[in-house]
């Protein structure tokens, strides 16, 4: 991200360094540092075109399950070169759908090229206001480089099949004489019909599911019998959760600045009224978040307590708990701890290359459940929709969307909160340091459940919901402050079921995830003026269960990085960086594994297959 002012802090405090920290000779004692990006010196090459030298960066996941097919139209939708954007507002182009296309799925494809020197970048691209898709940017290299994003964006068709809607991406850039990279990018959709055997003439199917788990529409198998996308089914169908909303509202800022809303400290709240129509039967709200500035390495972060007794002039404190809050009408009724997602200038911005870390490029998203909020919801008032990050320093950028279903045999739809269930997160800390060591523990969970009943024309069903966090975070320092660890891990369980008025099961679903880091990092001075040594090694991982009365998945993706580099003022002079990463999707229909390494750049590993062991 962007560097923030210098200010001088102790070295190792600001540990793990993004391309964010550039450290200074000792004066000795103690040691410090500056806190700015870590960059090689980059020069920009003078031609436009994809040159065949340029490298591919890429971020691992499994195909999308259309990738197979022949798209039934594709539309170039967006092309733009990224100079100097910021403080600018989002560059814009019209949008409608194809013409004569039938269509049940989209996905959308970004290609992004740059060469030159730069920082990497955080970027949105909004439909009509509503986020489609959260990424951020590789670091360029004077040879140049290039990557691709592949998002299932069908769970946003009731805005893909309108006309005359505002396309909005957002990118800020500064191009000067240090960072000189442009970013060029192109934004294609692709649109497919599930059902028509042209779109299947390629021949080549993956013998699974492998739809995103967090995702609405998916064709999967149940037993032994297949089901197809509820798109293509009863629009009356008791199966609830497979199709896409009907109506998506964005809760988001109003575009000048992006549409995200800018979070600046923990009592930041950012307000939307909306009032949803009145045959609504079912509401999610998709909480779109990423860090920034001073919070850019929340996880890390000391008290401030122990930034005032060393006397250190640095903003990255306030402790290592952070949770997004969704309010309604200033109750909770959703939070979410985020997946510590690094930018590839974050840690050791040797590590990156061309294997990003987890989720840099498609930052995930959160789903919210509120139909059991619909009692308080359809009485036809506006009601006001925030969204705040607890313990946030500056800063956080959030948005999110309200997703729909409507009752079209219906006006209006009976609904009443049966329970309310958000107590206050349960937090537990305790600092134990002496001058520049110590250890820092907090220990956090919150246990959330709601229900209530809704009349619709599919029948009065009752939805219920529970969620229990569990946060631990373990800071150290040793060594006189130049050696710091990071421990966290996150889990999160949530359960949604959902039973007619006579008791009679209509589905239930349960999602386990769990994310744990850990950050090593050993910082020495340099022989030289405005140098220094870092030894940094990384795990992180994310795994994932669901399943419901028919279907169940698991997904482990895991990286593991380790490294050094030599650093004087904004430049890496010299280093070594290996990264391995596992990823493994497995249900009911089979398996998707992919393995990759990467040393010093290079791409040494890279192995698919569609088997995997049966203890995963």
């Amino acid at each position: 991200m962007p560097p923030p002012p210098l200010i001088l802090l102790l070295f190792t405090f600001s540990i793990p360094i993004s391309s964010s920290f550039v450290a200074a000779a000792p004066p000795q004692p103690p040691l410090r540092h500056q806190s700015h990006f870590t960059k090689r010196n980059y020069h920009l090459k003078n031609d436009n075109k994809l040159s065949d030298s340029y490298q591919q960066y890429f971020e691992i996941t499994r195909p999308l399950p259309f990738d197979t097919l022949i798209p039934s139209c594709t539309l170039p939708v967006f092309s733009n070169n990224f100079y100097n954007t910021t403080g600018l507002p989002p560059s814009t182009v019209d949008y409608s759908p194809p013409a004569n296309c039938t269509w049940s799925h989209v996905s959308l494809h970004l290609s992004v090229a740059s060469n030159g020197s730069q920082y990497d970048r955080i970027a949105a691209l909004w439909l009509d206001g509503a986020e489609l898709l959260r990424t951020s940017t590789a670091e360029s290299t004077a040879v140049g480089v290039f990557w691709n994003v592949r998002k299932d964006i069908t769970r946003y068709s009731s805005l893909l099949r309108q006309e005359n809607l505002t396309l909005s991406v957002m990118l800020e850039n500064v191009v000067n004489d240090v960072s000189t990279s442009v970013y060029r990018l192109n934004l294609t959709f692709l649109y497919y019909d599930t059902d028509s055997n042209e779109s299947r003439s390629n021949g080549v199917n993956f013998p699974l599911s492998l739809f995103p788990l967090n995702k609405i529409s998916t064709v999967m198998k149940r037993g032994k019998k297949p089901v197809n996308s509820t798109l293509n089914r009863d629009e009356n169908s008791l199966n609830l959760y497979e199709k896409p909303a009907n109506l998506i509202i964005p809760v988001s800022g109003n575009g000048d600045e992006g549409f995200w809303f800018r979070i600046e400290n923990g009592s930041d709240v950012k307000y939307m009224g909306i009032q949803i129509p009145s045959n609504t039967y079912k509401a999610v709200i998709e909480v779109y978040v990423s860090f920034h500035g001073n919070d850019e390495f929340w996880y890390s972060n000391p008290p401030d307590s122990y930034i005032d007794m060393n006397n250190l002039n640095t903003k990255r404190g306030h402790g290592a708990y952070r949770e997004v809050l969704v309010t309604l009408d200033d109750n909770v009724v959703g939070s979410v701890i985020p997946f510590p997602v690094i930018f590839t200038g974050g840690i050791n911005p040797l590590f990156w290359e061309p294997i990003v870390s987890i989720g840099a490029f498609d930052l995930p998203s959160y789903d919210i459940e509120l139909t059991p909020f619909l009692g308080m919801l359809l009485d036809g008032k506006v009601h006001s929709f925030g969204l705040k990050v607890a313990d946030a320093i500056s800063f956080w950028l959030v948005d999110a969307n309200l997703h729909l279903w409507l009752d079209d045999n219906l006006k209006e739809v009976q609904a009443m909160a049966i329970k309310y269930s958000v107590p206050s997160i349960n937090l537990e800390r305790e600092s134990k340091f002496h001058q520049l060591d110590g250890s820092f523990e907090i220990e956090g969970k919150r246990e959330s459940e709601f229900s209530g009943w809704v009349n619709s024309s599919m029948g009065n069903l009752t939805t219920y919901f529970y969620q229990k966090l569990k946060f631990e975070n373990t800071i150290k320092f040793n060594k006189d402050g130049t050696e710091k660890v990071v421990k966290q891990t996150v889990n999160v369980k949530r359960k949604l079921r959902v039973e007619s008025n006579t008791g009679t099961l209509i589905s239930s679903t349960t999602v386990k995830r769990k994310y744990p880091l850990k950050i090593t990092s050993l910082t020495l001075a340099g022989s030289a003026k405005n140098t220094y040594l870092m030894f940094t090694n990384l795990e992180h991982s994310l795994t994932e269960k669901k399943s419901d009365e028919n279907f169940s998945s698991s997904l482990v993706n895991s990286q593991q990085s380790g490294g050094w580099m030599f650093v004087r003022d904004h430049d890496v002079l010299s280093g070594a960086a290996t990264t391995h990463q596992r990823y493994t999707y497995k249900d009911d229909v089979g398996c998707y594994s992919k393995t990759v390494s990467a040393a010093n750049g290079e791409l040494r590993n890279d192995t698919a297959s569609l088997l995997c062991s049966s203890s995963l």
